[in-house]
């Protein structure tokens, strides 16, 4: 058995132009404003919208907890805004000019594959902002096997799936993870899935596969690809 939450972001739009979230949503990274229902909060992150639901044990409560906070931002709080499918967005400078928008990134994340710390991001361009679908997995098993069954089973066809390739030059590199005392952070999928209800069963279905392949005692070597 094992749970699986998340806490993506996206970006919003007025009159078709990429607004901050700024002063818009509340919370931060420190301290999230809570939700309605326990373990559900959401935050300002740079100038995105970030939620974080409760763990999951089923891809139905996992589709339902999405759209739990999708609609009820969109119906409250984003009421005069149009959520943005876009996982990343190069925004107008007056987007950027809060000291919040040029804050980026908290605690390293690490490399499965190396097992060394990821270089911190730069963007060739200083207007270009992202958005990930980060995959949180509780889960007992050894978490540097199940990030990278992860990479086999959502990483590799994300790159297929996932037409925003913009956001690549800073984030989603293969095997980006971070542990956590529950299991494991999954870092290297963007926002594209959380919008549509079969890509959230999607990787729901392709976490379960992860999680079984490593329970099969099957592994992804270094050097020899894969083994038992």
């Amino acid at each position: 058995m094992f749970t699986i939450g998340c806490d993506p972001e996206f970006f919003i739009k007025q009159f078709n132009k990429h607004k901050s979230a700024i002063g818009l949503i509340g919370g931060s990274k420190d301290q999230p404003r809570p939700l309605a229902r326990e373990g559900f909060a959401i935050l300002e992150d740079n100038v995105a919208v970030e939620f974080n639901i409760a763990p999951c044990h089923n891809h139905m409560e996992f589709i339902e907890a999405i759209q739990y906070v999708m609609k009820g931002l969109q119906k409250n709080v984003l009421a005069e805004y149009e959520v943005s499918t876009e996982s990343a967005v190069l925004f107008d400078a007056d987007q950027l000019t809060h000291p919040q928008a040029q804050e980026f990134g908290c605690e390293p994340d690490y490399n499965a594959w190396t097992k060394d710390i990821n270089p911190r991001p730069c963007a060739a361009d200083a207007a270009l902002r992202s958005a990930g679908g980060h995959v949180h997995v509780g889960t007992t098993e050894n978490p540097i096997e199940v990030i990278r069954a992860m990479d086999l089973f959502l990483g590799v066809p994300s790159t297929v799936m996932d037409k925003g390739t913009l956001r690549r030059q800073l984030y989603g590199k293969a095997g980006s993870f971070r542990q956590k005392p529950y299991g494991c952070e999954y870092r290297t999928l963007s926002n594209f899935w959380i919008f549509n209800p079969d890509l959230i069963k999607w990787v729901y279905d392709q976490t379960e596969k992860a999680i079984s392949f490593v329970n099969s005692g099957k592994t992804l070597s270094d050097e020899d690809g894969l083994s038992e």
